[in-house]
This record gives structure tokens, sequence and C-alpha cells, in this order.
């Protein structure tokens, strides 16, 4: 049958499946590029901390917060990255800027992981300090870091955005569509992570650094064509402005206003007109700004959320360091822990998009099933469980390690890091719930010429959250000295930590966090009543 046919309805059918087709393509489309774009991110900063302390000789307090300030500068930067797609270009030309922008990143380390004379000189024997990178090869390194962040930053800001953009919002179908794109959108960033902190970092270990850099190099490259190999199908959304310049539109008129209420100026009819429509104008984009505020409260509610996220590639890999990691014969290293919420995103995003969404849908009666506010507060209530699992899986290890007089011990505790894989469960579940409820409440709910800007929120609360988890744990150590007691997260091995006391902390400030969720969310009126049909 063809579309061209003079059947009526052979030929909406025609046009229907084709639609579908097409949606279908832009899908994959998405899901590749994303795998590929998270992959190249992820392969470097999942184990970048060793090869600024190996191959660079930092010192490791200097290697763990150089990668804490790049991971969250590459969130933050989402933010500019959605501002220029809302202002300036449209998220497809930010998509492919950004991705040239981190291909050259790429180059950068590559070539100085290639080349020894771009590196500092190799360790000689102990007695003799290594030198640590510095002049021209240090801002070699991080011209080629920060090229990365930025590359990455306004990929997040464009690349959820432009797929959302692709289905018609008008139609329930469309509407389901967009609610899967999020679901699988987490996904596809799942599936990335697993290859990166699998497979290339096992490269990065094995073969060397220029072969992860490559590899990543090489992944972010091929992201390109696939992207442009849709152009002919997507919806581009036209630049109309973003919250920061209509503010600045808005103080400059209003100075406007000031000088024309003056008695000395006499206006004709056609000036009074325009005037007119000029404040109708502003009006109107003032009313988009509050838009946006009111939705920032639920932004905020979810830093502490990704601040417990931090503890996962923190001290939970720490805890792992002391257990049998032993799985039969072989034995996984504790750095390989993160594969744990990585798998169980890829188990969960399936389940709950074909089993748990259409049974909540037959339940509610509803289009969502489950509302985007209520799918972020599910998120927030395994936070809370998870810290709290944490906390008697940190009393258990620490009960064996007493009562087998390894305290003091470098020897693998008699418990499997298994127990460990419990508080990942809870918070990889946490973590899909949250961020795909808010990328998809922040796109909805924004105005049309704010999606992009809103929607890097989600990536900014990572960023933040990452930032809240150092400074809760300085403040939980000055505090504690300064009681004078010993500091919580202080002593000659984790087996002296006071880890469970700081997860009873993260559970308590997370309930806390909930209830102030719950005074948003339980008030918030939707924009659209689709969402909460």
């Amino acid at each position: 049958m063809k579309c061209g046919s003079e059947n009526t309805t052979d030929g909406i059918t025609c046009s229907f499946n084709l639609l579908k087709l097409v949606s279908k393509l832009i899908n994959f489309v998405c899901a590749v590029v994303e795998i590929l774009e998270n992959l190249a991110y992820l392969a470097n900063a999942s184990n970048l901390v060793l090869y600024l302390s190996e191959n660079m000789h930092l010192s490791p307090s200097k290697s763990a917060n150089n990668v804490t300030i790049f991971m969250g500068t590459a969130f933050l930067l989402a933010l500019p990255g959605g501002f220029l797609s809302d202002a300036f270009l449209t998220t497809y030309h930010i998509y492919l800027i950004s991705a040239v922008v981190e291909f050259l990143g790429l180059i950068i380390l590559t070539v100085q992981a290639r080349s020894a004379s771009l590196r500092p000189p190799e360790c000689n024997p102990p007695n003799i300090p290594c030198q640590e990178v510095d002049g021209g090869k240090a801002a070699m390194l991080f011209l080629g870091l920060y090229l990365v962040a930025l590359g990455v930053g306004g990929i997040k800001g464009s690349l959820p955005p432009h797929g959302a953009e692709q289905f018609n919002e008008a139609s329930p179908q469309g509407r389901k569509q967009r609610s899967t794109f999020f679901n699988y959108f987490v996904f596809c960033l799942s599936c990335g992570a697993l290859i990166a902190v699998t497979l290339v970092v096992w490269i990065e270990d094995n073969k060397g650094w220029e072969w992860g850099f490559g590899i990543s190099t090489i992944a972010i490259l091929l992201s390109i064509p696939i992207f442009l190999a849709g152009s002919s199908f997507y919806r581009n959304k036209i630049p109309s402005g973003s919250p920061l310049t209509t503010i600045c539109k808005k103080l400059a008129r209003k100075r406007k206003r000031e000088r024309i209420k003056q008695p000395s100026l006499i206006l004709n009819p056609q000036q009074k007109a325009s005037n007119s429509l000029t404040e109708q104008c502003t009006v109107q984009q003032v009313e988009e700004v509050k838009i946006v505020i009111k939705i920032l409260p639920i932004f905020g509610c979810t830093i502490m959320l990704n601040c417990c996220l931090a503890q996962l590639s923190t001290f939970s890999v720490q805890q792992a360091a002391t257990m049998n990691t032993k799985v039969r014969s072989m034995k996984v290293p504790p750095a390989s822990l993160p594969v744990f919420p990585v798998l169980f995103i890829m188990i969960l995003a399936p389940v709950y998009d074909h089993v748990i969404i259409p049974f909540a849908r037959k339940v509610t009666k509803s289009e969502m099933g489950i509302t985007h506010l209520q799918r972020i507060g599910i998120g927030l209530v395994l936070s809370i469980i998870a810290m709290a699992v944490a906390a008697l899986v940190e009393i258990k290890r620490k009960r064996v390690a007493t009562d087998s007089g390894l305290l003091d011990s470098a020897s693998p505790l008699p418990i499997t890091f298994f127990w460990i894989a419990l508080q990942y469960l809870f918070l990889g579940s946490a973590d899909l719930f949250t961020l795909a409820g808010l990328l998809e409440f922040f796109f909805t709910e924004a105005p049309t010429s704010m999606r992009s800007l809103a929607t890097s929120l989600s990536f900014a609360s990572l960023a933040m959250g990452y930032y809240l988890s150092t400074v809760i744990v300085s403040i939980v150590n000055d505090v504690t000295d300064h009681s004078g007691n010993k500091p919580w997260l202080s002593g000659s091995t984790i087996n002296h930590y006071h880890l469970e006391k700081f997860y009873w902390l993260l559970c308590v400030l997370s309930a806390l966090n909930f209830l102030h969720y719950l005074f948003w969310a339980i008030p918030y009126k939707y924009r659209s009543t689709r969402a909460n049909e």
C-alpha cells in the first residue's frame, strides 16, 4: 500500500505507520548517540583519579579534588548549554558544536597520554619524590579536560530536550512516547556507563591510558554522523529567548516606561499602541519567569538525593575494599562496584515502562499512571531507605571486623561485598525514578521558550549534590572533632570511622528533605492538566 493511495482510510493508516517508523528511527538515533556520548565521558571520569595520581603524579587529595571539580563543572555547564539552545541556537546545533568541542578535548588528552615527552618524567626510586605535572604540560592536561567538560555540559543541556521535542505533545500517544523517551534516556546513560566502567576501564588499566582516551575519542566521533543521520526527520524548535534575556528586557523596558511617563513627552496614537504592545509582551515574559521560579523548589529538593548518590563512588567503594570481593575464583575490583546501580537501572527501566506504568494507568484511570512529582517522590523515599540500609550494613561489617579481630588488619573481612550491593540497589532505583521524573517534569512544566534551560537543571542538581557531599563531610568532621570526641570520618582505616553514624545523619537529612519536598509538591498545580489526569 502506498501513502499516495486515493483511499482516505488507507492513506491515514499509512501516514500513521510512517510517523511511527520515523519516531522509532529518532528514538534509536538518540539512544545510540547517548550511549556513545556517556561512554566517552564516563570512561575517563570513572578512572580519572588514577590517571592524575599515577601518570601526572598529583597527590591523592589533589587528584580527588580535580576529579570532583571536573565532574561538577561538566554537569553545571549543562545550564549554559540549555540557555544557548533556548536563546540563540537550536538544540540540534548546540549538540553538534558540543560534540566537536568534546572531540577536540579528547584528542588533546589522547596525544598527551601517548607521548612521554608531554607528561612528567617517570618516577625514580622511592627516596626521590615524583615530579608533579606543571607548566605547559599541566596547561595541556587541563585544557583537554575542560574542553571535554564544556562539550559534556553542552550535550547534557541539549540532547534530552532535543529528543523530547520530536514528539507531538498535543496527542496522548505523543505524550506517552515522550515519557518513554525520558525513561529510556536514563537507560541509555546506564548502557554507556556499563561499557565505560567495565571494558574501557579494564583497557586503561591493562593496555594504557592512550587506548582509553582513544576509545572515548572514537565514540564521540561516531556519535556525530549517527546524530546527523536523522537530520531530515528532526523537529527543531526556533530559539525564542530564555529567563535571563527576559529579565534583562524587563529591566530595560521598565526604565523606558519611566521615561515615557514624564509629562514633557507627548506620544502620538501610533507610539501609544506600540508601547501598549511592548508592555503586553513584558507581562507574558514575566509570567514565564514566574513559572520557572515555581519549579525551582522541586529542583532544590533533589540535591540531597544526589548527595547520597555521591557516597557510591567514595565510602561505599572503601567499604567494599575491606570485604571479601571474590565471586567463585574471580576477584572483583572494588572500583567496579558502580556496575551494580547501572545494572539495576538497566533492569528496572524496561520493567517500569512496560509493567509498572501500564498497571498504574489501569488503576488510576489516568494517562500518566504515575505523575512526575510522584515519581520524584518515590525516588526520594528510596534514597531514605538506601541510607538506612547503608547504616545497618556498616554496623554488620564493623561487627564482623571486631569479632574477627581484624579492625587494624588489611586482610579481607569474612563477609561478602554483596551486602554493599543493597544500598546500590536502592540508590540506583532512586536515581532512575528521580532523574527520569525530573527531566520530564522540567521539560513539560517549563514554558516552550525555556525548556532546554529548565531540563538542564536535572544535571545541575547532580553537580550540586557532589559539592554538598564534600561540604557535609567537612562539617561533620569539624563538629565531631570540636565536641571532644574523635571525628566520625577520620582514622587509620575505615574500620575506625563512625561511618554508620554518618549514614544515619544522611538518612535523617533525606527524611527532612522529603518533608520539605512534600511542602512544595502537594499544593503544586501542573500547567497542563494532562500531567495529573
